[in-house]
């Protein structure tokens, strides 16, 4: 396989360079998404330990919403850079990529609206 080959079939090409990680629309902010998962976690966490202390039912579940509430905040601020990013990223390119990218979204919202 040619240089130009590799590069066509997006294999490394033999000059010895690692293959290009793509920037995902989440990456200038990754920090403060695993931040924020991080504190996610330690809702999921704290309802772990009311459980475990046997706290009343409705104060769990009022904790399970404000842990949902935060994961569908997180899924709608990841959606957005999502559209932002790749599907713009897409409609520039044109072609056969802006559609499938718009029905990966499409789908990605039918996912959350159904939780």
């Amino acid at each position: 396989m040619t240089a130009i080959e590799a590069e066509g079939s997006g294999a490394a090409v033999a000059t010895g360079a690692a293959p290009e990680t793509p920037v995902h629309g989440y990456h200038h902010q990754k920090d403060e998404h695993l931040k924020r998962l991080r504190r996610i976690e330690g809702q999921i966490r704290g309802l772990q330990r009311l459980v475990d202390e046997d706290v009343y039912c409705i104060d769990i579940l009022t904790q399970v919403s404000a842990s949902t509430k935060a994961l569908q905040s997180f899924a709608l601020q990841l959606l957005e850079e999502h559209l932002r990013h790749c599907v713009a990223d897409a409609a520039v390119k044109g072609g056969t990529e802006i559609d499938a990218k718009v029905e990966e979204a499409t789908k990605a919202i039918a996912r959350l609206l159904r939780t």
